[in-house]
């Protein structure tokens, strides 16, 4: 197993970084076609809009992906104006079982420090039971009183992590 470094996602990754959170969704299940997969696979506007990581190894291989939604960042849905939140974690099918997720998932936490921000918060569809479990060993908690639906028939749950 190589090592993973998480980093900002280059110019020339964006591409590969977009087919990746398609893939990464497809494969566990969900839709990959309408309005929120052409949200997925153009990975440019959240590069532009709020902070694109990805994870790499050591041959420089995109292994995953997060968007971190800092305060003001049109990608925020849930957050407070004092927390940081992230969107899009995915990680290659390949990749999985590595700890690409929690690398990720750990930067994110490390930038909300870096930030001063008070909290991480995050949606997630109800279906995704490996990341809440990922969430849940690294403390955050369920906020039932922030789910939520985007749109009519697509529920999310929430997680927050207090800093």
């Amino acid at each position: 197993m190589s090592e993973v470094t998480v980093r900002a996602a280059r110019e020339d990754e964006l591409g590969a970084v977009g087919e990746l959170t398609i893939n990464a969704y497809h494969a566990d299940g969900f839709e990959t076609s309408g309005p929120y997969a052409l949200k997925l696979a153009d990975a440019r506007p959240r590069a532009e809009d709020a902070e694109l990581l990805v994870a790499v190894d050591d041959t420089g291989a995109v292994l995953g992906t997060v968007t971190v939604a800092p305060p003001g960042s049109p990608w925020a849905q849930v957050s407070a104006p004092d927390e940081l939140e992230f969107r899009m974690l995915a990680v290659s099918p390949a990749a999985r079982g590595r700890g690409v997720g929690e690398a990720l998932t750990r930067r994110v936490i490390e930038r909300a420090g870096e930030l001063g921000l008070r909290a991480v918060t995050l949606s997630s569809s109800q279906d995704m039971y490996v990341a809440h479990r990922l969430y849940e060993r690294l403390g955050f908690r369920r906020t039932p009183e922030a789910d939520w639906a985007p749109v009519p028939g697509v529920d999310l749950i929430t997680y927050r992590l207090d800093l």
